[in-house]
């Protein structure tokens, strides 16, 4: 009689926890919006989400560290006329997060260190080329300020956030509604899915579909696909029995699937989040109240199931935080901010471990926040992998770094005279009036809120003294 020989696997025994009641945030109204995108961004210093709100679109960002009770007056960064359907945070500057919102613009917006005394109301810079709603935001992994965004004008825009020009324009490959959008490690290529039900790979600069699979997932719902490591494609869709699946392709043989999980019956879209440095996929599906994740492998059968994490809540969107944001001292290789209707909980996934020595296996060198490539270097056809960093002493952000934002005067059509520098607008006189009045603004509030301080303190101490008095 043979017997069953058990995988290998350092991840067999990875387990989700939900973080204590003290460590989520609470009382945020988590925006209701039907649509299929996380509606959470985080990075090493903040969370954002987006929330509900009056006569427009809003999101709140919180510094990670501002857990407990988020009070109702905090600011939030309002500027979208219409609801903001994703957001996502810049992976080379700390600071700047993108937004997309139904109103068809794309806003770009810079988040101080300190928590500002009242609403953010002025993006850096505003993107307009779309004609309808932009329902999702990707920046480029490598080559510094160039945003990709989607919207349901079925057109692909890549921007230079630095110059405010568009790059490339992707208006003739989908001729429906863009369900996913994914860049390769290097961002060479995108995997897009669409209405028509398509998984196609794109070479954005020569403006061409390299490859295509007609129905990768038979059923009728959405379908969303991510680039793992080595290249190949993971697909997460329906069947035609409307059981939930996930599939692993190679781009090369898109005839059939390399592997093909069948999950469950259920309604709800699944986010896959994969981890290029564990080679792990967690797929969490909106309205759920579980994280399924499966290890990626070279060998048969591919696609290796290891656990699920449920709780009793159903989740209504979803952050992932980059691995530079982790525990390493703890073995955390991953975390989650999942949203509630009216909180945020952070879920860590660890793997048990006795030492507590840094566990070099667990992380290798992880793409850092330098960027590798200029934006015009990308668009001229040069490619390069991440910048990698170790995590071997932990990951400390750097302060915060203004970016930049230089548009082209198109008036002055004469050429350049030798080398000179470009006077950005930050350098500007009116720029730097403009940082000296708000600067002004927040000392004076400070000093207010002091004032009130102190009133405060001798009325207490009077009532004190009146206390004391009365009971001699």
């Amino acid at each position: 009689m043979s017997r069953r020989v058990v995988r290998q696997s350092k991840f067999r025994h990875v387990f989700g926890q939900a973080a204590k009641a003290d460590q989520a945030y609470e009382d945020i109204r988590v925006s209701k919006v039907t649509w299929d995108s996380s509606f959470c961004a985080v990075n090493p210093k903040f969370l954002a989400i987006i929330v509900e709100a009056g006569g427009g679109g809003a999101f709140i960002v919180l510094p990670l560290a501002k857990t407990g009770r988020v009070d109702k007056n905090h600011p939030l960064v309002t500027g979208h006329t219409a609801p903001v359907l994703d957001i996502d945070w810049c992976p080379h500057n700390d600071n700047v997060i993108a937004s997309a919102s139904d109103d068809t613009t794309i806003m770009v917006w810079q988040i101080p260190d300190y928590t500002p005394m009242r609403n953010i109301t002025e993006p850096i810079i505003t993107l307009e080329g779309h004609s309808k709603r932009v329902g999702i935001l990707c920046w480029h992994p490598t080559a510094r300020n160039v945003l990709l965004s989607a919207g349901s004008d079925n057109v692909i825009i890549i921007w230079n956030v630095g110059t405010g020009e568009v790059l490339l324009s992707l208006d003739d490959m989908h001729p429906d509604i863009i369900h996913s959008v994914c860049w390769n490690s290097n961002g060479s290529l995108l995997a897009t899915t669409c209405k028509d039900k398509t998984l196609r790979i794109i070479d954005p600069r020569k403006g061409q579909v390299v490859a295509e699979r007609a129905r990768p997932h038979e059923g009728a719902r959405p379908l969303r696909a991510v680039f793992t490591a080595d290249g190949k494609l993971l697909s997460t869709g329906f069947s035609r029995m409307s059981e939930r699946q996930l599939a692993l392709w190679d781009p090369n043989n898109f005839e059939e699937p390399v592997a093909l999980q069948e999950m469950d019956t259920s309604n709800g879209v699944l986010l896959p989040f994969y981890d290029p440095d564990s080679s792990i996929i967690y797929l969490c599906g909106k309205g759920d109240s579980s994280i399924r994740y499966f290890e990626i492998t070279d060998e048969p059968p591919f696609v290796h199931y290891l656990n699920t994490f449920s709780s009793k809540e159903p989740q209504r969107g979803m952050g992932f935080m980059p691995k530079r944001g982790l525990d390493v001292s703890k073995c955390e290789i991953a975390r989650f901010y999942k949203l509630h209707e009216r909180k945020c909980e952070p879920i860590v996934m660890t793997v048990p471990r006795k030492s507590d020595l840094f566990q070099d296996d667990l992380y290798p060198d992880t793409p850092g926040p330098e960027p590798a490539l200029e934006a015009d270097e990308w668009l001229s056809g040069q490619d390069a992998e991440p910048v990698l960093i170790s995590l071997r002493d932990g990951y400390v952000p750097p302060k915060h770094r203004e970016l930049r934002v230089t548009k082209p005067n198109i008036l002055d059509v004469r050429p350049p005279s030798g080398p000179r520098r470009s006077q950005s607008a930050q350098d500007s006189p009116l720029s730097q009036q403009h940082t000296l009045e708000r600067l002004l603004e927040e000392i004076k509030a400070l000093r207010e809120q002091v004032q009130a301080q102190d009133q405060r303190i001798t009325a207490l101490e009077n009532m004190l003294c009146e206390l004391v008095d009365g009971t001699d």
